[in-house]
């Protein structure tokens, strides 16, 4: 289906062409946004300079808040568990409050991290657009939404206004072609993607995800494919939604019913990419023979396979060299070392990126009648107290505790150490979250970003380990 005067026409032109209500005479785009659910770090900014211009929030029924990057997550948590961020609660809550916002507040049963929340309780839908001031509100395009992190100021005139302001971007096809194989999942794919693409290969563009792995992965994988379209460049990904997007979304809590369900299933089917529409840029991947994933440097883009070994720079493009030797340095790698094998230090399950149920699910398959290795510090901490409520119904929590994790409270936790949750200098981390930039995890922290499950399998074995290895 066209809504274009009958020119075929991607999924994005359709969202966009759909929420577009002008234009500005420098040619940016006004477009409409559906809902925002906004996070205790950035919101907080926002609502003050709202209040100073005596503007209100113009549409509080569409905006929701979330207590997520400044909380502990310790087990007994309050607001002051964590000292340093209890004011940026204390703001978001009563910021919310003055503007007549929904807060997900601590022990809200639904409190948690807003880009797990958000598609977990149907808060975005299909064809919906999305504004988060966070980069990663490109997570919910795993459901066919159209999302765009924004920061404090942009914030500001989308609260006040219900639009953002953009330039249209052009769209760029990635093709996963192939199958996938055995504990490879979507995190795998979103990394090989990475390092095939680069930190700025979809710069100036709007990604689609398409092809038969995109169509085999769960909607969680769908979802953790698209938090990584930023770290790629690009502002927003998505994956056009079917019917286990649809099966999926079913009678969560802000999802329509009743015959306006049935309109929105209506909709929802018209939004794919029309067969003889064009992109302005395609890419293929094939995922057939794709081993488990991690990063070697200090950008997502470092990607090797589990049994690979760090580049060379000698063999590198002369312009990267000197990226490469300062990266491989920081690492504390030898060109051409292989990482598997490498001692861990500690392991980090859960952000954004893969703290939901099938990711702690893959984790737990692994840990289960196995102990964290001695001198491991291992944590696991669920996107959202619904999340964490699901897991315990399935004794996942025990499976970790028993093997010595420490099983945490809902929230952002060590993705950036926003609540203080860091590593120790030179100390050597798996984490399945989605940045591993020097000192982001701690001052000299060496981040590997993997998958649940190869995380796991260095927890219980004390060293990167190829998880596939533990199965047989």
């Amino acid at each position: 289906m066209s809504i274009s005067g009958g020119r075929p026409t991607t999924l994005f032109d359709k969202i966009w062409d759909l929420h577009r209500v002008g234009r500005r005479a420098d040619g940016r785009e006004l477009i409409y946004i559906d809902r925002h659910v906004l996070h205790d770090l950035h919101a907080p900014h926002a609502f003050s300079k709202l209040s100073r211009a005596g503007r209100p929030v113009r549409r509080p029924d569409l905006t929701f808040s979330m207590q997520d990057h400044s909380v502990s997550v310790l087990p007994g948590r309050t607001e002051d568990t964590y000292a340093d961020g209890a004011a940026f609660v204390r703001a978001m809550r009563e910021g919310s409050r003055k503007n007549n916002v929904r807060v997900f507040d601590l022990g809200d049963p639904d409190q948690g991290i807003s880009h797990v929340v958000a598609p977990e309780l149907g808060m975005v839908l299909p064809g919906a657009t999305h504004a988060v001031p966070d980069s990663h509100a490109c997570t919910v395009g795993g459901l066919g939404a159209l999302a765009f992190g924004c920061g404090t100021t942009e914030l500001e005139h989308i609260l006040a206004t219900q639009v953002i302001t953009l330039s249209r971007p052009q769209t760029l096809r990635v093709n996963l072609l192939g199958s996938l194989g055995a504990d490879v999942a979507g995190k795998d794919v979103a990394l090989a993607v990475l390092s095939k693409l680069g930190v700025s290969g979809g710069r100036g563009y709007a990604i689609e995800f398409a092809g038969p792995v995109v169509r085999a992965l769960s909607i969680e994988s769908r979802l953790t494919l698209c938090n990584l379209t930023i770290e790629m460049g690009s502002r927003s990904g998505l994956v056009a939604p079917d019917e286990a997007t649809f099966q999926w979304l079913s009678g969560r809590r802000f999802a329509p019913v009743g015959p306006q369900w049935d309109a929105a299933l209506s909709h929802w089917r018209t939004l794919y990419t029309d067969a003889a529409a064009t992109f302005d840029r395609e890419v293929d991947v094939d995922c057939s023979n794709l081993e488990p994933q991690l990063t070697w440097g200090t950008e997502p883009s470092h990607v090797i396979g589990v049994t690979g070994r760090a580049p060379d720079p000698a063999q590198a493009e002369p312009g990267k060299r000197a990226a490469i030797e300062r990266a491989l340095k920081y690492m504390g790698l030898a060109p051409g070392e292989p990482l598997e094998g490498l001692p861990v230090g500690r392991v980090f399950i859960g952000s954004c990126t893969n703290s939901r149920l099938p990711d702690l699910e893959a984790a737990a398959s692994v840990v289960k009648g196995r102990k964290v290795a001695e001198g491991v510090t291992a944590w696991v901490v669920p996107g959202s107290s619904g999340v964490k409520r699901e897991a315990e119904a399935r004794g996942l929590d025990v499976v970790f505790k028993d093997a010595g994790f420490m099983w945490g409270e809902s929230g952002c936790s060590m993705c950036a150490g926003t609540n203080g949750d860091m590593g120790a200098a030179g100390e050597r981390v798996l984490s399945t979250t989605n940045r591993n930039f020097e000192n982001r995890q701690g001052r000299g922290v060496r981040t590997h970003l993997v998958g649940p499950a190869l995380a796991a399998a260095a927890a219980v074995t004390g060293r990167i380990t190829d998880v596939r290895k533990l199965r047989s």
